[in-house]
């Protein structure tokens, strides 16, 4: 698109770029990141109690109340720093709205969740920070949509945060095209998939078992290798099957859909313009004589007028640099 001499710029080829993650968003993402950390793992730092659990439970209130600030400010830091506008916004939200949508069609049997698919390719197309914010967000509109309102919803909006980000950080997000980076993906997807469970676990496993009830229960005060072997019992006796399908149904949708999904995905993103450079195209410069005003690009006469401004030399006009 040309207007006035000036060209956005869409990256190299013409190819749809991810929006790029400066520092201000950096810093926003470390921040989260770290709080989301702390949120998920203090338990296993915390001195014996038997009010663990309740406190536990307690938190995530105070993380959903802190999580949502701090999401706000993730799109503000990018908007700063990769000129993000309104499509961008808009474009999240359509994303939000279709992952959200997708969510109850597989009603969690046997972990069969097609909305990790599109967060996977998303991440891939739009960039981690862009990625994160759209993890969040589409969970915390699935959860108002299909009633799943509860203490866990914060720490479910955090993992698929992290989710959706890491596709994201994945190489080549400029040069690995076809079958290659399909494959990629699916690879990252079912691994992530059993991440995302086990973070969940992680938050779940305070609360499922009264403390120190059996072999795989959290026990408060104990050290943390020996609570790390517990959880991995834990993992492989309660979710291992419910993560495993949902892993298998990201990487078949993955190497079946997915190029078609990168491709609208990509297409939607380079009609946006997200982040366009502007670049001067040709020599041309202020009419002489008016610096600082630009030269009438309407029809001009033919007829050679009686005076020239001062410091214009008479001749053709195509001598002058006159486009007409």
């Amino acid at each position: 698109m040309r207007e006035s001499g000036v060209v956005a710029s869409k990256g190299p080829a013409g190819r749809a770029r991810p929006v790029r993650l400066g520092p201000r968003a950096v810093a926003a993402l470390v921040l989260i990141s770290a709080v989301g950390v702390a949120a998920f793992g203090w338990p296993l730092l915390a001195d014996g109690g038997s009010g663990l659990a309740r406190a536990h439970a307690g938190v995530a209130p105070w993380l959903f109340a802190g999580l949502l600030p701090l999401l706000v400010g993730v799109v503000v830091a990018t908007i700063a720093d990769a000129g993000m506008d309104a499509k961008a916004v808009a474009m999240l939200g359509v994303l939000a709205a279709v992952g959200a949508a997708l969510r109850p069609l597989g009603a969690g049997t046997a972990g069969l969740e097609p909305m990790f698919f599109l967060m996977v390719l998303s991440g891939r197309v739009l960039g981690p920070g862009f990625g994160f914010v759209l993890g969040a967000v589409t969970m915390f509109a699935s959860a108002l949509l299909t009633g799943g309102v509860g203490p866990w919803m914060p720490y479910q909006m955090l993992s698929m945060a992290w989710f959706t980000m890491g596709a994201g950080l994945l190489p080549g997000p400029g040069r690995l095209r076809g079958r290659g980076e399909l494959l990629m993906l699916a690879a990252y997807g079912a691994a992530a998939s059993f991440a995302y469970g086990t973070a969940m676990n992680l938050q779940g496993w305070v609360l499922a078992l009264p403390e120190g009830s059996s072999g795989i229960a959290f026990h408060a005060g104990e050290p943390v290798h020996e609570n790390l072997v517990r959880f991995a019992a834990y993992c492989l006796a309660t979710s291992m099957g419910w993560d495993l399908g949902r892993a298998a149904l990201t990487v078949v949708l993955t190497l079946t859909i997915g190029s078609t999904v990168l491709k609208a995905l990509r297409r939607a993103t380079r009609r946006a313009a997200f982040e366009a450079q502007v670049t001067f195209e040709g020599d041309e410069k202020p009419y002489p004589g008016h610096s600082g005003v630009r030269r009438p690009t309407g029809a001009t006469s033919h007829t050679t007028p009686a005076s020239s401004p001062a410091g214009v030399a008479e001749g053709p006009r195509s001598a002058r640099g006159d486009l007409g």
